[in-house]
């Protein structure tokens, strides 16, 4: 490595990997793929400044409000509303976030502080930090017009209170990314997600069911609480503005003191691990010592009717999502959001007397439906998980259309079991689904199936992207792929509605199974048809698959 490389001065460097960036992104716009990207970046990018500024206008009138009440106090709770949604937003929503992996960097001489502030820089372009940051704009904004004279003080609050998130984000990411890069620490860590995630989802219909019976402790509850969220970032910062109000300058300042420290301490726990990451720790999971070698050959499956390339393919299918805690964490969904929907809404809605609450035959279709959207990541990019392994599949004697195939005969069974799953949950939650309503869910099912299959093997052909099936960060799709099959699930699912709401204005839910029958016979015409033409796409396509799903 060059002394005299690492010698420039950081600005030398970030100059130079921001116009890496702007030369891949203008060279990317010359094929179509790279336009439709940028067109689906520009979509999701008015939806998320949409929801920013709808967030900072709402944050700010509510914090000119708590002033104008006399209760600056409560800013707290804002604060708290933003910091969860920052740090929890970008792992529910990877599907739209690109950032490009920073420690790609790290094979060029680039010395540690740039290093350093690169990753700050990609964190900072990440959507949560950007609709965090409009949001702090917002409650800022909110307090300079209730008070002026508190502006400079609050704004100082906000450029901590951000640079804590944003370091914060940085950090809980990178941290888990070495915990997760050994298969135990991997499988521990998955487990303790997803339960933790379940609970968080089980807090409002816990709190709603259990809110409405008296609770003498609550309020000795609410009393020990308080104090704690004082001590910690969005508690403390939202103290720091209130405090100064009053004013209570001092306690203001050391407010202020404590948000300035917790950035620090995160700081240097990021620095940390970056530090270790730049000096080049290798996190191999190969033993240092191989006491045995099991060489005894271990036959494939063999599952009758099918061939063995397609059974082959198959295995590899399954055995790859067995191991990927993000994905089962997305295939339980559908069964744990039956039980939210009956803590939840429907509870409410049966009290409220909604026409939902009558509509005993809505919950199986409606579960269906979820089930196959949950579907969509890996449906429309069926080859992310092989990476380099397209190359064995083009040298292999094995057609592409039996690749395909077995692909889609994995994520049918998938969705067969969840299907199944899905109706004894709702027998035991709701009540056993009639046998017409059963039978025209499945035709339906019969229908979007083969279209979500057709669709997504055009996207895996003509929009692949590289995925980690271990990674919460690296499982989405592209962009072009996220926004095409939301577009499909929307005419699915629109056309599904009126097919089934045919059937009840009419009474016979026979009349929907002959329609999604009729439907079927056209999306399975389809399906065989894209299958039929999937091996010349894939020649056609070689180059493009090779070099996107071999990339570093």
């Amino acid at each position: 490595m060059s002394d005299g490389v690492l010698n420039l001065a950081p600005r030398v460097q970030l100059s130079a990997i921001g116009e890496l960036r702007w030369r891949l992104f203008v060279n990317a716009l010359r094929s179509t793929r790279g336009k439709l990207e940028l067109l689906s970046q520009i979509v999701i990018g008015i939806g998320f400044a949409s929801g920013g500024i709808a967030g900072a206008t709402s944050l700010g009138f509510g914090a000119a409000m708590m002033f104008s009440a006399g209760r600056p106090d409560l800013l707290a709770l804002l604060f708290w509303f933003v910091f969860l949604f920052w740090q929890v937003f970008p792992i529910m929503a990877t599907a739209f976030s690109s950032n490009p992996d920073a420690a790609d960097l790290l094979r060029f001489p680039l010395s540690y502080r740039s290093y350093f502030l690169v990753r700050l820089a990609y964190g900072s372009v990440d959507p949560a930090t950007a609709m965090g940051t409009l949001w702090s704009l917002g409650i800022l904004v909110g307090v300079g017009v209730e008070k002026p004279a508190l502006l400079p003080w609050t704004l100082l609050v906000m450029v901590a209170f951000v640079a804590f998130n944003l370091v914060f984000m940085q950090m809980i990411f990178v941290w888990v990314e070495r915990w997760l890069a050994q298969r135990r620490s991997r499988e521990i860590m998955g487990v303790l997600f997803i339960l933790l995630l379940l609970c968080f989802q089980l807090t409002g219909p816990l709190l709603a069911h259990f809110g409405k019976r008296a609770r003498p402790d609550m309020k000795r509850y609410l009393e020990i609480l308080a104090p704690v969220q004082r001590v910690l970032p969005p508690g403390l910062a939202g103290d720091a503005i209130a405090e100064a109000a009053y004013p209570h300058r001092m306690v203001s300042f050391s407010s202020f003191a404590l948000l300035c420290g917790f950035v620090l301490v995160v700081g240097y726990t990021l620095h940390v691990r970056l530090l270790a990451q730049y000096r080049g720790e290798n996190l191999s999971e190969v033993a240092a010592t191989v006491k045995s070698v099991d060489r005894s050959l271990r036959l494939g499956w063999k599952l009758p009717g099918l061939p063995a390339p397609v059974a082959a393919v198959f295995e590899k299918e399954v055995r790859y999502l067995l191991r990927s805690g993000p994905t089962l964490l997305t295939l339980i969904m559908p069964v744990f959001v039956l039980v939210l929907i009956r803590l939840g809404a429907m509870n409410a809605a049966q009290k409220s007397g909604l026409p939902f609450a009558h509509v005993p035959d809505l919950p199986f279709p409606a579960a269906a439906g979820y089930t196959l959207l949950m579907l969509t990541n890996l449906v429309c990019n069926c080859f992310g998980g092989d990476a380099a392994g397209i190359q064995f599949f083009f040298a292999s004697p094995v057609s592409f259309r039996e690749i395909v195939l077995a692909k889609n005969l994995t994520h049918s069974c998938i969705l067969a079991f969840e299907v199944v799953v899905t109706w004894m949950g709702i027998a035991l939650l709701y009540g056993p689904p009639s046998f017409a309503i059963t039978i025209a869910t499945l035709a339906g099912l019969l229908f979007a199936a083969p279209l979500n299959f057709a669709v997504g093997n055009l996207l895996s052909l003509y929009s692949p992207k590289k995925i980690d099936y271990s990674s919460f960060r690296h499982t989405r799709p592209s962009q072009v792929s996220v926004l095409i099959s939301l577009g499909v699930q929307l005419f699915i699912i629109g056309l599904g509605v009126l097919v089934f709401w045919i059937g009840r204005l009419y009474g016979n839910y026979w009349i929907t199974t002959l329609i999604f029958l009729l439907l079927s016979a056209i999306s399975l015409t389809a399906y065989r048809v894209i299958l039929h033409r999937v091996e010349a796409l894939a020649l056609e396509r070689q180059e493009t698959l090779v070099a996107e799903l071999c990339r570093a």
